[in-house]
């Protein structure tokens, strides 16, 4: 069995048509469908293994009550919905445990159970808390894996069925984009996990690059942790309790290991390795951490959502008087990044939500504070209430993409809780030993979504220091060939770095255009007699279909100032 749980402020549904013919009608009531507040919706795919339906239902309802009195929910929504399987029950094994769920639910709780074999449509809004979207999957045996005898043919054949759909998709879907110009893929392998291409992985590293660029400049140390930890450091966290079901685990020397979900302990660690003076402070420390959550395969959509995530995680380490500065800087890049690719942007400040650790009174000052910060610098922001992190209140940043869906990207988390529950202190001026306050921030937030917005933001024409390729050579006719080769020659000397290939392909120039065009190469460079003659290049510049003619050593000059200042 799949499911996945959405606390929600609402869900609102209802059935269409029969998407199974056998199935019984419904009564005028449940025909209207329902609108359901101030719930836990959660959305299920019965499969062929769930045939003990005892022993599923009880796991069903203990997953069910586990998450619902974690985040407070009084009602429950059982939703069926095939989407998150490939493997499905019969109707007849999900009808009856549906039904038996729904029977040991109601003693605790409010229960209202979605029609089962209809299309439905629905709406419904998930709250942005930590615990707000969870993903299980519920075995009921664990068997080891045995040496059978296997077909590696046939392996190959299964493991060789990942193909793109794009029949549903926008034109500038990112996906579409990333096969058109050869970025990246998946793999049923590797559900949820990147595969980057030489023309994508140069996106990701521009961007890397970028981010320790800005951040060295910053102050900022650069640090990388363990892939995988011992489960004591995820219980000291907190994580364990909060996250156990979206956890990868494996196991060495009978210890049980987590596959980081996140980076901030591991850092915290680092903290701890050595005393800190209080002239250390603010100490200023990030990583690209690549970390793992279990998401159901459903649930998975491009880069959008992923299992594998490279987070650009970095914290803070500073006094009480030392936090609204802090604060300041941090907005202060995320806006720099920003500006620099053109995004929209709204922002919030996520309050103390209905489970969380720490006093009262902590909650009250750093809400305050992280108000007052944002006050200060005259931004427009609005109240999300309810919606911080466990450990602390935040601000968050949320990017508009080219279809006006908004993304959580970027945030700022006041955390008093972590530094207690580590111990981690510093030595004062007076010799006494103080905690520092931590902040967690990231502006990308998750690298993979931060490109497949940004992809479909620029529908792939990205600026010139991000393009996989740069610049493209045409030559007009056999003969332009060697003047075409000089020319790149010549702007490889003015810039060794560029990324410039050549199309001495025997076909028309239209054609090769064509082809750069679908690679969106900002720069298409075509050599021909005339230009051979005159000494000069014509240059077709991003997607524009006018041509301009520049001297080699004019465009190499525009090239670099574009390249250098990122442009």
């Amino acid at each position: 069995m799949k499911i996945l749980l959405l606390h929600c402020d609402y869900i609102k549904f209802k059935p269409l048509k029969k998407a199974l013919k056998n199935i019984g009608e419904l009564s005028e009531k449940e025909k209207k469908g329902g609108e359901i507040k101030e719930c836990l919706v959660v959305l299920t795919a019965v499969e062929k293994c769930d045939a003990d339906v005892g022993k599923i239902v009880e796991k069903y309802c203990e997953n069910i009550e586990d998450v619902a009195k974690q985040v407070g929910a009084k009602n429950i929504v059982l939703y069926p919905y095939a989407h998150l399987s490939s493997n499905l029950g019969s109707p007849e094994i999900a009808t009856q445990i549906l039904n038996e769920a729904e029977k040991i639910l109601k003693k605790n709780f409010e229960v209202v159970r979605a029609p089962f074999g209809y299309y439905k449509e629905f709406e419904l809004k998930v709250k942005g808390h930590p615990l707000s979207e969870l993903s299980r999957e519920i075995k009921l045996d664990n068997k080891k894996i045995s040496d059978e005898v296997y077909d590696y043919k046939k392996l190959l054949r299964e493991i060789s069925k990942t193909k793109l759909d794009s029949s549903k998709l926008k034109e500038n879907d990112h996906r579409i984009i990333g096969q058109q110009m050869d970025l990246f893929s998946f793999s049923e392998v590797a559900p949820g996990m990147v595969f980057w291409h030489n023309n994508g992985l140069i996106i990701y590293d521009e961007l890397v690059n970028y981010w320790k660029e800005i951040h060295r400049k910053e102050g900022y140390q650069e640090v990388k942790t363990p892939q995988i930890l011992d489960r004591k450091l995820w219980q000291i966290s907190g994580h364990w309790e909060k996250y156990k079901e979206n956890i990868f685990l494996t196991e060495y020397e009978k210890r049980i290991f987590v596959v980081k979900p996140m980076s901030c302990p591991g850092g915290l660690l680092i903290f701890k390795n050595k005393p800190k003076s209080y002239k250390e402070l603010p100490l200023r420390v990030g990583e690209l951490g690549v970390v793992h959550r279990q998401e159901l395969s459903g649930t998975l959509g491009g880069l959008f959502r992923v299992i594998q995530i490279t987070q650009d995680d970095a914290h803070v380490y500073c006094t009480e008087k030392q936090v609204e500065q802090e604060i300041f800087a941090i907005i202060d890049l995320i806006e720099l990044v920003y500006k620099k690719f053109k995004f929209t942007y709204h922002v919030e400040l996520s309050t103390r939500p209905e489970k969380r650790i720490g006093d009262e009174k902590i909650w009250d000052l750093a809400e305050k504070t992280l108000q007052k910060a944002l006050e200060k610098k005259k931004m427009k922001f609005k109240i999300n209430k309810g919606d911080g992190a466990f450990y602390g209140p935040k601000i968050d940043f949320h990017l508009k993409d080219s279809l006006d869906r908004t993304w959580q990207c970027a945030t700022i988390q006041l955390d008093f809780s972590m530094p207690e529950r580590f111990e981690i202190e510093y030595m004062d001026k007076d010799n006494s030993k103080k905690r520092p306050i931590m902040l967690h921030n990231v502006i990308y937030g998750s690298l993979e979504r931060f490109i497949g917005i940004l992809i479909e933001h620029t529908n792939g024409r990205l600026p010139t220091w991000l393009a996989p390729t740069q610049v493209r050579v045409l030559n007009f006719t056999e003969r332009n060939t060697k003047y075409a080769e000089k020319i790149i020659k010549e702007l490889k000397k003015k810039i060794p770095n560029l990324r410039i290939e050549d199309d001495f392909r025997n076909t028309t120039i239209p054609a090769k255009v064509k082809d750069a065009e679908i690679m969106r190469i900002p720069y298409i460079i075509v050599v021909g007699d005339r230009e051979e003659k005159e000494k000069s290049i014509a240059v077709r510049i991003k997607g524009d279909g006018k041509i301009k003619s520049f001297g080699v050593e004019e465009f190499a000059e525009k090239l670099e100032r574009e390249i250098e200042g990122r442009g």
